[in-house]
C-alpha cells in the first residue's frame, strides 16, 4: 500500500532549501563552506520595527488576529502602494499570510483547476512550478536568454497563450536573474494580456526595494489589466525581515476573498506580533529610509564587486544584474570537462563540483527552469565574497 499522496510523491524538495541545508551540514562537519545558496539579507532588521514588535508584546497583542489580517497593517499596506507603486487598494482587497510563499500558493489554490496551463518564464522562482503543479495546473515554459537579459517578450508571451491559459506567474526583480522589467517591457506584457480577457498575472514583486536602476515598476499600474493583476509582496527581503514570516497579496476584493476563505481553513492568521512589525515596516518610506537605503547600497556595492570578478572567470556569460542579490551566470561552456575523472554534465554536476571541490555553496540552474547556469547569492560579506569567487576561478581552472 502507497503511504504517501502522489501530490507529495510527485513534488520536487526546494532546490535552494537543499543545497543550503547540504552546506551547513558539510560546515558542520569542520569544512570551510561559503554558502552563496540562500536568498536572505545579512542584516538585521531595523530597530523601528523591532521596536514596534516589543511594544505589541507589552500592549498584550497575542490573541488571535483577523484571518487577512490586522486592519491597521492591512491599511499601511494600501498607504505603501499609493506611496510606492501609486496603486489605490482597499483594505479588504490585501490578505496578510506567513510569507509571500503561502501568499502565491493560497493565490494558485483558488485560481487554477486542473488542465488550467500556467504560463511561466524561464528562469523563475524554484516554487512557482511545483505550486502550480500541486493546483493540477499544466506548467508552459517560455523561454529566455541571457542575451536578452532572461526577459520574455511580449510576442514570446502571445504565442504561449491558449484558451486554456489562466495565469502567468513572473518575478521583478528577479529571483535568479536579477533582472527587472522597465515600465515599457510591462506595457508590452499587458497589451497581450488585454487581448485575452480570461489570462490573470500574477506579479512577485519581494524584491521591489532592492533596485539598482531608479524606480520600481508595478504591472498593476496599467488601467486595461489591474482587474486582473495580483500582486505579491511581503517583508522579508526589503527589510531584512526573512524570519518574521509576513506576505501579503493585493488583489481584485472577489480573489481576496477567496484566499482569506482559503486560510480561514489552512492557518488562519499569522503571527500577532510579526503583524504589528510589519505595520512599522509599510511605513518606512524606502526613498528617506536610511535602513532600507543603506541596505541597497551596500548590496550595489557588493554587486560590483561580484559582477567584475566573475567577468575575469574565462568562458562564462554574465549579465549585470539591476536588482535583487543574485547573479545567475551561464556556465554551460564547462559542461563536457572533467577532473578526477568526474565529468560535468549539467548545472547539478556543476553546483556540486563547486560544493565539494571549492567548498562553495550555489543552486544548479536547472532548479530555475535552466541548467546552463547557476545561481550564486551576494548577500554575505565582501571578504566571503573574493574568497568564494576565488575558490570558484580556481576550481573551474582544474576541468580539462
Amino acid at each position: 500500500m502507497q503511504i504517501l499522496s502522489d501530490r507529495i510523491l510527485q513534488m520536487a524538495e526546494s532546490e535552494t532549501l537543499a543545497m543550503t541545508q547540504k552546506a551547513r551540514e558539510l560546515k558542520a562537519q569542520g569544512k570551510d563552506v561559503i554558502s552563496l545558496s540562500i536568498g536572505e539579507p545579512d542584516f538585521n532588521t531595523p530597530e523601528i520595527v523591532k521596536e514596534a514588535a516589543k511594544k505589541a508584546i507589552d500592549d498584550n497583542f497575542t490573541h488571535y488576529p483577523p484571518v487577512p489580517g490586522y486592519a491597521d497593517l492591512r491599511e499601511a499596506i494600501c498607504t505603501k502602494f499609493k506611496r510606492d507603486n501609486n496603486l489605490d487598494f482597499k483594505p479588504e482587497q490585501i490578505v496578510v499570510s506567513t510569507g509571500a510563499k503561502q501568499s502565491i500558493y493560497q493565490l494558485v489554490q483558488c485560481l487554477i483547476n486542473p488542465g488550467d496551463e500556467v504560463i511561466i518564464p524561464t528562469p523563475f522562482w524554484v516554487s512557482y512550478k511545483a505550486i502550480a503543479a500541486v493546483a493540477g495546473g499544466v506548467c508552459v515554459y517560455v523561454k529566455t536568454s541571457i542575451e536578452n537579459d532572461f526577459k520574455v517578450t511580449p510576442e514570446q508571451l502571445e504565442a504561449a497563450i491558449t484558451s486554456k491559459t489562466k495565469l502567468i506567474m513572473f518575478s521583478s526583480p528577479s529571483n535568479p536573474t536579477g533582472m527587472l522589467y522597465t515600465k515599457d517591457e510591462l506595457k508590452g506584457i499587458a497589451d497581450v494580456v488585454a487581448k485575452h480577457p480570461n489570462v490573470f498575472v500574477m506579479a512577485d514583486e519581494i524584491y521591489e526595494h532592492i533596485n539598482f536602476v531608479g524606480k520600481h515598476e508595478s504591472i498593476a499600474q496599467f488601467d486595461e489589466i489591474k482587474d486582473r493583476v495580483i500582486t505579491i509582496n511581503g517583508v522579508a527581503k526589503g527589510f531584512a525581515m526573512t524570519g518574521w514570516r509576513i506576505g501579503f497579496i493585493a488583489a481584485p476584493t472577489v480573489i481576496a476573498k477567496a484566499c482569506n476563505k482559503l486560510q480561514g481553513q489552512v492557518t488562519s492568521a499569522t503571527c500577532s506580533i510579526a503583524q504589528k512589525a510589519s505595520v512599522a515596516a509599510m511605513l518606512m518610506d524606502p526613498t528617506t529610509s536610511d535602513d532600507i537605503i543603506n541596505m541597497r547600497n551596500k548590496f550595489l556595492e557588493r554587486r560590483d564587486l561580484v559582477y567584475k570578478l566573475l567577468c575575469e572567470i574565462p568562458d562564462i556569460k554574465v549579465c549585470l544584474p539591476q536588482g535583487a542579490f543574485y547573479f545567475f551566470p551561464e556556465v554551460s561552456a564547462y559542461y563536457g570537462k572533467s577532473f578526477n575523472g568526474k565529468k560535468i554534465e549539467n548545472s547539478t554536476d556543476m553546483a556540486f563540483y563547486l560544493l565539494n571541490e571549492a567548498n562553495v555553496a550555489t543552486v544548479m540552474g536547472s532548479a530555475f527552469g535552466d541548467d546552463n547556469c547557476i545561481r550564486l547569492s551576494y548577500a554575505t560579506s565582501e571578504d566571503l565574497l573574493i574568497e568564494a569567487i576565488r575558490r570558484i576561478k580556481e576550481a573551474l581552472a582544474k576541468l580539462k
